[in-house]
């Protein structure tokens, strides 16, 4: 038996108007057209889908069954069809995200919490586990968003500005690099450095610091989260090197030190990598402007 959905829809439909006129009305077909298919469906079928001795018309146990099919069919499909019209017009859609930078969860978090509440039909995630392979997973269409401080020449690939921080040195109050101001390369050979559990690549107090100047720090320690490595600066335990929105909070601490690293400091841009056919997404461009503007509210403690 070949079943398509419009046997189902007949058959739904002359079970809820109660006899071929009216529902040849609600499918929009003739009588005679409707009258046809029911006759070759009984064909396939082998038994009378129909009693038509009954007023109304009236269901067979064969058409019954048939009916308990199209009641649980049509439903999906229709909820199938609101969500194919849905993603056309840019109101469902997947933003699965990953991070080069381990620290971006501070004021990612609160952007997705925003993000989240306007756009209640995108599937929302972060893939922690693809942080060492983000762009290639981006370009297998595995994540939708990667959040980067290093661009690179992808085809398809458009890299998005978003803001600029400032890597910054935090040293427990009374270090000796205090009176100096600012943090030069050679000051980490004898330091314990407290770093994120990244690949030195993605470090950028290695990629943009120590080793240009061909420096290596006398200890490297890793600690997953922010507020244990400051614990263990406070206590004297090493130096860290985090993005400046990270520290921000910690300006008025009587127990740490912010220090610029190099005497100018040092100024680095992040990015949001989006393949280039997502970016005319509504709801891509709104999480890219949350992106850029919700960050930089945290940085100068703007009110929410």
């Amino acid at each position: 038996m070949n079943l398509e959905l419009r046997h189902l829809r007949t058959v739904h439909a002359i079970h809820a108007q109660g006899g071929l006129a009216r529902a040849a009305e609600v499918l929009n077909i003739t009588q005679s057209a409707l009258s046809h298919q029911v006759k070759a469906l009984e064909e396939q079928a082998g038994v009378e889908l129909f009693v038509r001795r009954a007023k109304p018309m009236r269901l067979s146990a064969a058409g019954m069954r048939l009916l308990r099919l199209a009641e649980q069919v049509l439903p999906l499909v229709a909820a199938t069809e609101a969500e194919f019209k849905g993603v056309e017009a840019g109101r469902i859609g997947r933003l699965h995200i990953a991070m080069e930078c381990h620290a971006c969860f501070d004021w990612l978090l609160p952007v997705l919490d925003i993000f989240r509440r306007a756009w209640a039909d995108v599937d929302v995630d972060i893939r922690q586990r693809l942080a060492f392979g983000a762009l290639p997973a981006l370009v297998r269409e595995e994540v939708d968003l990667v959040i980067s401080s290093d661009p690179e020449d992808l085809a398809g690939v458009t890299f998005q500005p978003l803001f600029d921080y400032a890597p910054t040195m935090v040293v427990p109050a009374g270090h000796p690099l205090v009176a100096k101001g600012h943090a030069d390369p050679a000051d980490l050979a004898a330091e314990t450095l407290i770093t994120y559990p990244m690949d030195r690549a993605r470090l950028d107090v290695f990629s943009q610091f120590l080793t240009p100047a061909g420096i290596e720090p006398a200890r490297q320690r890793t600690v997953e989260l922010t507020a244990v490595a400051l614990m263990l600066v406070a206590s004297g335990r090493g130096v860290a090197v985090m993005p400046d929105w990270v520290l921000r909070r910690e300006a008025a601490n009587p127990e740490l030190v912010l220090l610029p690293l190099g005497p100018q400091g040092i100024r680095r841009r992040l990015y949001a990598a989006v393949r280039t056919g997502d970016l005319s997404q509504p709801y891509m461009a709104h999480v890219l402007r949350l992106s850029r503007t919700e960050p930089l509210r945290m940085l100068r403690g703007a009110p929410g």
